[in-house]
């Protein structure tokens, strides 16, 4: 990684709920809020939007955990901001505490692990498990 990554680097995004992000199965709308399966997405995104300035031509970030708690609806229509603040940061490993909160408080809280890796070794284990 590239230096300057340190503890304590934040990273936000903002985005409003649609309805192609809501709790759906089936094709079928369960609640007009985001889904946790969308909460996730959007927390994964910023944790990554927070290591891409520090990755170096040859290596990647692949996510390596996350876990959240989610906390409460963010309905269609609401603006919901995530952000990532970096808690552990080593040349093979950035560990972000994640956020999502709209107007009226915490959407969801929880940590994402990113393993960063040269992308030869990344390629090397996806062709590995297609044999």
């Amino acid at each position: 990684m590239k230096p300057g990554l340190k503890p304590g680097r934040r990273e936000r995004l903002q985005m409003r709920v649609t309805e192609e992000m809501t709790a759906s199965f089936g094709g079928k709308e369960i609640h007009p809020v985001l889904s946790t399966v969308n909460l996730v997405y959007y927390m994964e995104w910023v944790g990554r939007r927070l290591i891409l300035p520090y990755l170096e031509a040859g290596e990647e970030g692949v996510g390596g955990a996350i876990s959240l708690q989610h906390r409460a609806p963010a309905p269609v229509g609401k603006e919901v901001t995530f952000s990532a603040v970096a808690t552990e940061v080593s040349d093979s490993r950035v560990v972000c505490r994640v956020e999502a909160r709209h107007d009226r408080g915490v959407v969801g809280e929880g940590t994402f692990t990113q393993a960063i890796l040269p992308k030869q070794k990344i390629l090397k284990r996806i062709e590995a498990m297609r044999k």
